[in-house]
């Protein structure tokens, strides 16, 4: 049974069909079966989108940006805690994470997959905070969440988000990810980025409820997994070390 196909307007909601509930995933051996168009990304701006092909390098997207956003809070990137850079935007744009518009300003626009991880007194998982790699701890207060890539399923964004944030707490031999039935829904966010202050943000919305087996009672800190594909831009972008977390009795979803 495939996910509902693109996702509505603002404020409409989408349920999985109640057969998705006999489906249970398997993290590191994955078989999603269903599908997910995300090729043609919903976004209420008319400006036709910017890939990565037009930024050979940080630099380029540096000198296109500028113009385009409030000097100081371009300048605020990578130098006020709790925001990335300039290397961070390209990175996601080069991965196909985010499309920037042809704007003044720029739209940003991507997908988050939004996992509400309960465990069996259904509590949900929390990740209070983020030690990233210049040293700074950026607080978070949300559930699991992750940025989608291009044609990745929203099965298969799940098992990537567990893995790579929750990986290293985790039993490989022995960790299933379980989608709680008829919990999906999708929805449209916009505001400015918190991460790049002053560019305006469209955030896709994927959130469902999970069960995943083998995780702390208590609160606990996991490693980011960083086994992709490494660029020379990647050595000045600021990434995320760890992960701190905890379970709370109830939580309303935002965007990350």
């Amino acid at each position: 049974m495939s996910l509902p196909p693109q996702p509505p307007p603002p404020s409409v909601h989408k349920t999985l069909p109640k057969s998705f509930s006999d489906f249970i995933f398997s993290l590191f051996n994955p078989k999603p079966t269903s599908t997910y168009n995300h090729h043609n990304r919903f976004s209420k701006f008319p400006a036709a989108p910017i890939n990565h092909h037009h930024f050979a390098t940080p630099q380029s997207l540096s000198d296109w940006l500028r113009p385009r956003l409030p000097s100081d809070s371009f300048a605020a990137w990578g130098s006020k805690p709790g925001t990335k850079n300039i290397h961070n935007l390209w990175l996601e744009i080069y991965e196909g994470e985010t499309s920037l518009a042809d704007s003044t300003p720029p739209v940003r626009t991507l997908e988050v997959v939004v996992v509400r991880i309960r465990d069996h007194q259904n509590r949900i998982l929390i990740e209070s905070h983020q030690e990233l790699s210049n040293g700074v701890v950026r607080d978070r207060s949300r559930p699991l969440s992750e940025k989608m890539k291009p044609g990745e399923t929203v099965e298969e964004a799940v098992l990537r988000a567990v893995k790579e944030e929750l990986g290293s707490i985790l039993r490989e031999d022995d960790v299933t990810v379980e989608i709680v039935p008829d919990s999906y829904s999708s929805r449209v966010e916009e505001k400015v980025s918190v991460s790049y202050p002053g560019l305006p943000g469209c955030y896709i919305l994927h959130t469902l409820d999970a069960r995943v087996n083998g995780l702390p009672d208590s609160e606990f800190c996991t490693e980011e997994d960083q086994s992709g594909e490494v660029l020379d831009e990647s050595e000045e972008a600021v990434l995320c070390k760890r992960h701190y977390w905890k379970w709370v009795d109830s939580y309303n979803t935002v965007s990350s």
